[in-house]
C-alpha cells in the first residue's frame, strides 16, 4: 500500500513573479556541507555547468551572492546563503513532527477507504528519534496500522487515561531524579492496570557549537553573561527534565538568557544554535550530529511506553512487541548516538521499572 509523506515546501518569489526553482536549499545545503562547487553537484545528479548557472541566476535574483569562491579554499556560503539555510533548516525542524502526525492520520484514513480493514495502534508520544522509527519497524508487518501522534509526556500520558489512545510514550531519568520526574506523571499511572513496555536509553546533554568556543561544560555554565540558551516548550519531557536539572545544580532560571524562547522540537533547538542564534540548548544527541555540533553529554534517561493490560492482549500488540525485541529494531537504534535498546519490547510492572518511589503515592 502506498504511503503519503508530508514535507513542507517554500516558495521563493519576487515582486515581478519569478520563482526560483526547488534546487535551492538542496544546493546551499551541498555546497555548506562539501565546500566545493564540484562535489555538491555530484551530490546532487547534476552537471557542474548546471550548477554554476543555477548560482549565477540566484544571484542575479537576490541581488548579492549566496556563495564566496576563495582560490584554494572552495567555496563558503555568504551571510545571506547562511540565512537561507538557516531557514530552511529551522523551518523543517520546527514543522516535521507536525508533519509525520498529519501524514501518520492521512494514511490510516486511505488505508481505511481503499484497504481491507487493519488492526491499528494508536500511539501518542513525546517526539524522539526512536519511537519515530515504528513506521519504517511496521512495514515488517503491513497488516498492522499506525497512528502516530507526537505530544509532550504529560499530553500523552492524559490521552492514554482518556482512551485516546493504546500506548504512550515518555521518558524519564535514571538515578535519584527518576522519582522527581515521576512525580509530576502519578495522576495517570494505575500499577494495577498499566504496564510499561521498554523502547530505549538514550543522552540528553548540550548542544554547543562545533569546538565548543565558549567552553561551555556544564548547566552552570547557562548562567553566564555571555551565553544565550534556547528552551523547549512547556509540557515537554525534555523541558521537565532541563528544569529538574537547573534547579538540582541551583542554577537561577532568572540568570539564564533566553530560558524563555521555546522550540518545540530537538533539531528546532540544535538549529537554532547551528545558526549562531544560540550558544547552546539541551537535547537528545542525535540533532546535535546532525547539525555538526559538539554534544555535552548531562544525563541518562529511559523512554518507556505506557499501556493497559487488556491493550497488551492484542494480536496486533504482542506482534509490535516481537518486532521490537528484534534484530531490526536493534539496527535502526544502533544507528541514533547516544541511544541504546538493551530491553526494548520488554514488559513491566511500574514497580519493578521504578521501585525507588513510593508505590502509595500511585493509586488506582
Amino acid at each position: 500500500m502506498p504511503r503519503l509523506t508530508v514535507k513542507p515546501t517554500w516558495v521563493v518569489e519576487n515582486e515581478a513573479g519569478t520563482r526560483l526553482g526547488s534546487e535551492l536549499f538542496a544546493m546551499l545545503s551541498a555546497l555548506h556541507d562539501t565546500g566545493k562547487l564540484t562535489e555538491a553537484a555530484v551530490r546532487l545528479d547534476i552537471s557542474y555547468r548546471h550548477a554554476w548557472n543555477l548560482l549565477e541566476a540566484w544571484n542575479k535574483f537576490f541581488g548579492v551572492p549566496l556563495v564566496h569562491f576563495e582560490r584554494g579554499k572552495g567555496t563558503k556560503l555568504s551571510l545571506l546563503g547562511e540565512k537561507l539555510l538557516w531557514a530552511e533548516q529551522r523551518a523543517s525542524a520546527r514543522l516535521g513532527p507536525q508533519m509525520e502526525s498529519l501524514a501518520s492520520e492521512l494514511n490510516l484514513e486511505i488505508n481505511r477507504l481503499v484497504a481491507s480493514a487493519g488492526s491499528t495502534i494508536r500511539v501518542h508520544a513525546s517526539h524522539g528519534f526512536a519511537v519515530a522509527r515504528l513506521p519504517e519497524l511496521l512495514r515488517e508487518s503491513p497488516r498492522i496500522q499506525l497512528d502516530l501522534r507526537y505530544l509532550g509526556s504529560i499530553e500523552s500520558l492524559a490521552s492514554l487515561s482518556r482512551g485516546e489512545c493504546d500506548l504512550a510514550g515518555f521518558h524519564v531519568p535514571e538515578g535519584r531524579l527518576g522519582a522527581q520526574a515521576l512525580s509530576q506523571y502519578t495522576r495517570w499511572l494505575q500499577p494495577t492496570r498499566q504496564r510499561l513496555i521498554h523502547l530505549v536509553t538514550r543522552t540528553q546533554g548540550l548542544f554547543v557549537a562545533r569546538g565548543n568556543p565558549k567552553n561551555i561544560q556544564s548547566l552552570q555554565d547557562l548562567s553566564r553573561p555571555d551565553i544565550m540558551f534556547v528552551n523547549r516548550q512547556k509540557g515537554a519531557g525534555t523541558r521537565l527534565l532541563f528544569d529538574q536539572l537547573i534547579d538540582d545544580a541551583r542554577v537561577d532560571r532568572a540568570r539564564i538568557r533566553g530560558y524563555q524562547t521555546e522550540e518545540f522540537t530537538h533539531a528546532a533547538v540544535a538549529a537554532f544554535v547551528a545558526s549562531g542564534m544560540a550558544d547552546v540548548a539541551f537535547g537528545v544527541e542525535p540533532p546535535a550530529r546532525q547539525f555538526r555540533l559538539d554534544f555535552v553529554p548531562i544525563a541518562k534517561e529511559r523512554y518507556l511506553l505506557l499501556a493497559d493490560l487488556h491493550t497488551l492482549e492484542r494480536p496486533e500488540v504482542i506482534e509490535l512487541l516481537e518486532l521490537l525485541r528484534g534484530d531490526v529494531f536493534a539496527a535502526m537504534v544502533a544507528d541514533l548516538p547516544g541511544y541504546a535498546a538493551p530491553l526494548a519490547g520488554t514488559v513491566a510492572t511500574l514497580a519493578e521499572v521504578f521501585p525507588e518511589i513510593d508505590s502509595t503515592a500511585l493509586v488506582d
